[in-house]
């Protein structure tokens, strides 16, 4: 969400959860802490399984998904055109499997996302913005992967495995 469209919002009359009228898409309404399917709308974190086996934790800004419904038509706002808006979420995944060798082993994975700016064009499937710096992978549309930390012991992976280089921090998008 833009500067612009916060205060707007903030200057609106808008329903909260603490409210009661906000809704999941199942239709239950959402309340403040943990709900039973792991998301904390009010904190923006998702704490789960992502499938078996591997666990994540996933964190988002107002702009990815508010915790508020201004427009009031019963759901969690969130931007028309995710492009420009400074949308960010973050997502840690964390799974144990067997190795080949019958090793126990510990995969770790923290990747940083970000909506793209409005003048970001793709190639290749890597966005870059308007000067012709790379900002970084293609992924879900009009979004761009950041950063990508790797630890995985087993498979002697640890570490950055991608950061933008344009700038790999979730502000200023």
């Amino acid at each position: 969400m833009t500067q612009n469209e916060l205060q707007l919002k903030s200057a609106k009359v808008c329903n909260t959860i603490q409210s009661g009228k906000i809704f999941s898409n199942d239709g239950k309404v959402i309340t403040t802490g943990y709900m039973a399917n792991g998301y904390n709308y009010q904190a923006h974190i998702y704490i789960g399984e992502y499938s078996p086996g591997w666990n994540l934790v996933m964190k988002w800004n107002d702009a990815w998904l508010s915790n508020m419904d201004c427009n009031l038509d019963g759901k969690l706002d969130r931007p028309a055109n995710y492009r420009g808006s400074g949308a960010w979420c973050t997502n840690h995944w964390t799974n144990t499997y067997v190795n080949d060798n019958g090793q126990q082993c510990h995969y770790d994975e923290f990747v940083k996302i970000v909506a793209v700016p409005l003048n970001a064009v793709v190639k290749d499937g890597i966005f870059y913005n308007a000067d012709g710096t790379e900002i970084g992978q293609s992924i879900w549309g009009n979004f761009a992967i950041i950063e990508d930390i790797v630890n995985d012991p087993c498979a002697n992976v640890k570490g950055v495995q991608y950061k933008s280089p344009d700038h790999s921090g979730l502000g200023n998008w």
